[in-house]
């Protein structure tokens, strides 16, 4: 790898340097500050927007953060996302942890009226999510090891009507999370799954919140925690573990009547 050199000895939550990529994502945002506030990062925030990125560099700085960077590269911009990666790796000086926190809502609902916007749901979520991750992995791995948080959902774990197109998304995104997981143990590359509920945020603002819906602070506090304890998936709020456990195994003819 050109970038900078991960020890193991470095992977955990302890670690000092953070990729954000979805650098504006309000949930990974709230990550990072929780992981600050445990122990001092320096981070680079990896995302499309080059004045919404320097607005939540300036935020963590006042957070406390001792230095953050910006990168400017598009989820879809595949070609680009090699080089980024490496670049934003390297002037951080290594990479310990990083945070996969890509995605847009999309329309919800069953068959979509706009088939080339839902096109674009999956272009962002999985191809350009994926793309960024397995970049960013390889980076890890070649370093010598390293911790990536993946942001899924809920909706990953079965199939609704009420989210069909960003369900499939997160479906096929969680999957290679854990796919790579397993096939990187090895080489010293940890992955935790996350799966939130519904969570507050500006992409959910105007929807009625679902049963157990949380925040972006409430996430960070379960993924740090996490962290900590070197867990490979974690729900939040955690309870949802167990109701998604029920729903995965309900009848078909049952869950087609479940609208959320």
């Amino acid at each position: 790898m050109r970038g900078g050199r991960v020890s193991p000895r470095h992977a955990g939550p302890d670690a000092r340097r953070v990729m954000l990529l979805g650098g504006t994502s309000e949930i990974g945002l709230a990550i990072v500050r929780e992981l600050q506030a445990r122990s001092p990062r320096e981070v680079q925030l990896v995302g499309r927007d080059a004045a919404a990125l320097q607005d939540a560099a300036a935020s963590l700085r006042a957070a406390g953060a001792p230095r953050v960077l910006t990168t400017v590269v598009e989820a879809t911009a595949l070609g680009q996302h090699r080089q980024a990666i490496e670049r934003a790796i390297s002037e951080l000086g290594g990479a310990d942890i990083v945070i996969l926190a890509v995605g847009i809502l999309g329309e919800r609902g069953g068959l979509p009226a706009d088939i080339g916007a839902a096109a674009g749901v999956l272009e962002v979520n999985l191809v350009g999510a994926g793309s960024l991750l397995m970049h960013a992995a390889r980076c890890l791995s070649d370093a010598g090891g390293g911790s990536i948080v993946v942001l899924s959902s809920v909706a990953a774990e079965r199939a609704r009507r009420a989210n069909v197109v960003y369900g499939a998304s997160k479906a096929g995104l969680d999957s290679l999370a854990q796919g790579l997981g397993d096939a990187l143990r090895e080489r010293g590359v940890s992955v935790m799954v996350v799966r939130p509920g519904f969570v507050r945020t500006r992409m959910t603002e105007g929807l009625a919140p679902a049963p157990l819906a949380t925040t972006p602070q409430a996430v960070a506090g379960i993924v740090a925690d996490g962290l900590a304890g070197g867990e490979h998936t974690v729900w939040a709020p955690r309870s949802l573990r167990w109701v998604m456990l029920a729903i995965r195994h309900l009848p078909r003819p049952l869950l087609r009547r479940i609208n959320s």
